[in-house]
């Protein structure tokens, strides 16, 4: 996680409240940023987090970390 938010320009603890939700709605550029790190296109974002039920950060069926924590998380930690 560390790498990955170093590379996007954004510290750690915004990435870690990010992931957990304690920031509901990160900036355009940070979020662009952290795609590109990821190697995601805005596209896959965007269809990640545009399911409106249930809300992102809450878990889905068959996604048991949640919207982005799956997203940014599987990079994290591999």
């Amino acid at each position: 996680m560390l790498a990955t938010a170093l590379e996007a320009g954004i510290s750690p603890e915004t990435l870690r409240k990010i992931e957990s939700g304690r920031v509901a709605t990160p900036s355009f550029p940070t979020i662009a940023a952290i795609a590109q790190v990821l190697d995601l296109s805005l596209d896959t974002v965007w269809a990640q987090i545009s399911q409106t039920d249930p809300p992102m950060g809450i878990p889905r069926e068959g996604d048991p970390d949640g919207a982005m924590a799956s997203v940014a998380g599987a990079h994290a930690y591999a």
